[in-house]
């Protein structure tokens, strides 16, 4: 401000010097002349002054950087700061533009679903994984009433509650019944009557749960039969007075269901140790040959029992010599469980005197595959899908009868997905059924 003054009174006193210039040179009155030389320049100053007030308005009114005047005194001052102001302004827009874009990625990369509505439940905006959730349309959705994009009653209903404790849950936008989807919704307020929607597919969670609930059931239901069986001997046991050959009769009879129990506990065993243990390493080995002939001999002894004095199955191994020499490497006990799983299965659903035969082959790939055909009744091919499901029995009956606990072909699926290795299943009704073992090349060698 004093630099301002004093440009002023320099300029009134030029301009004074000026007019007595005048004066002197023109033998006027010099008085009048200093005056009007004073005045003059103290009337350019104004003009000056305001012309650069002017252009510094003029830029402020724009806020364009790029046009800020360069000027020197007190409005080059002024518009220093002001360009440092709007400078400093700029950055911060621009500092919070970019965290609301991170932000709005964040929760756009979320596995969550997010809609904001606005008071009138308007959608405002929306996320893709909210989009697909619920069938919107992320843009093209936007102001439209949320109720009359999602029609189901449940939804609705949920809506109408003024503050909701719990999520519901809903068939999400691709639901069938073939492959249901379903998606937990739950509803927040926040701000002035806005409310904030997450959505959460929990199609996994909901399946998990039915199995878990099945797998109860299953497991009881399994158990609790001969339970049933030996209590009931039991009971005969202590109130009758049996003869000798009725006792033991009896006692073999519940020697019988304690094995099938036992049986159902180890392969429960087996199953949970399976998921529980990490995948097989490279190191640990099995020969080919060491493997086939121990599920030989556990087959063709399940085959002795069941013939029971008639011809039994015939069993018969195809091999080429080189792949004799082949070791698979992983778990011995599981490979050898996955194996005489198909072997017994093969014996159980074969009529005696049927034949089975193994085949081991090189494929194109370098993968080892081991494959057990029978002559059994054979599968319809509705239940090939489900066939390593726990518990899963095309006919129950017959399972039980046959001694299965419905648990085997779901330990050979877990055996080879951990080896790396895959399951296939093909049947035909009155032609019997093959199961084949593959085993990718970096699960066997040929030894020396």
């Amino acid at each position: 401000m004093i630099s301002r003054f004093l440009s002023f009174l320099s300029l009134l006193v030029f301009g004074a010097a000026i007019g007595y210039s005048w004066a002197v040179i023109g033998d006027k009155q010099q008085s009048l002349y200093l005056l009007a030389g004073a005045l003059l320049a103290g009337l350019l100053w104004v003009l000056l002054d305001s012309w650069r007030g002017y252009r510094v308005r003029s830029w402020l009114r724009q806020g364009d950087l790029a046009t800020a005047p360069q000027m020197d005194g007190w409005w080059g001052v002024l518009s220093d700061r002001a360009r440092k102001l709007l400078r400093e302004r700029e950055r911060s827009i621009a500092m919070g533009e970019q965290r609301l874009k991170d932000f709005l990625s964040a929760i756009q990369a979320s596995p969550n679903g997010v809609v904001m509505l606005d008071a009138n439940a308007q959608i405002e905006w929306s996320n893709l994984t909210a989009a697909m959730h619920l069938g919107i349309h992320p843009e093209r959705d936007v102001m439209q009433r949320v109720g009359n994009l999602l029609r189901d009653p449940v939804f609705t209903a949920y809506m109408a509650v003024e503050q909701p404790m719990e999520p519901v849950v809903m068939a999400g936008h691709r639901h069938r019944v073939s492959s249901p989807v379903r998606i937990s919704v739950q509803r927040h307020r926040y701000g002035e009557g806005k409310q904030l929607l997450l959505t959460r597919d929990v199609t996994m969670l909901e399946q998990a749960e039915a199995m878990r609930r099945d797998f109860v059931a299953n497991v009881s239901h399994e158990i609790r039969t001969p339970l049933t069986v030996m209590s009931g001997f039991i009971e005969t046991l202590q109130t009758l007075d049996l003869e000798a050959q009725d006792q033991n009769r009896y006692l073999n009879l519940m020697a019988t269901q304690a094995v099938r129990m036992q049986g159902l506990v180890e392969d429960l065993l087996t199953l949970s140790r399976l998921e529980g243990s990490p995948v097989p390493n490279f190191v640990n080995s099995i020969p080919l040959a060491s493997l086939l002939a121990a599920c030989e001999s556990e087959a063709r002894g399940l085959s002795d029992t069941l013939a029971k004095g008639e011809s039994p199955h015939v069993i018969a191994f195809d091999i080429h010599p080189t792949l004799a020499q082949a070791e698979l490497l992983g778990e011995q006990r599981e490979l050898q469980s996955a194996l005489s799983n198909l072997l017994t299965n093969a014996v159980r659903y074969t009529p005696v005197g049927g034949r089975i035969d193994v085949r081991v082959e090189q494929a194109a790939d370098a993968s080892l595959s081991i494959a057990v055909s029978d002559t059994g009744a054979g599968i319809a091919a509705e239940h090939l899908p489900r066939l390593t499901e726990r518990f899963y029995r095309v006919d129950r009956s017959r399972s039980r009868e046959s001694g299965g606990t419905g648990l085997g072909l779901a330990i050979v699926k877990h055996v080879m997905q951990r080896h790396g290795g895959s399951l296939s299943i093909t049947s035909e009704l009155e032609q019997g059924s093959c199961f084949k073992l593959v085993f990718p090349a970096k699960r066997w060698r040929i030894t020396d």
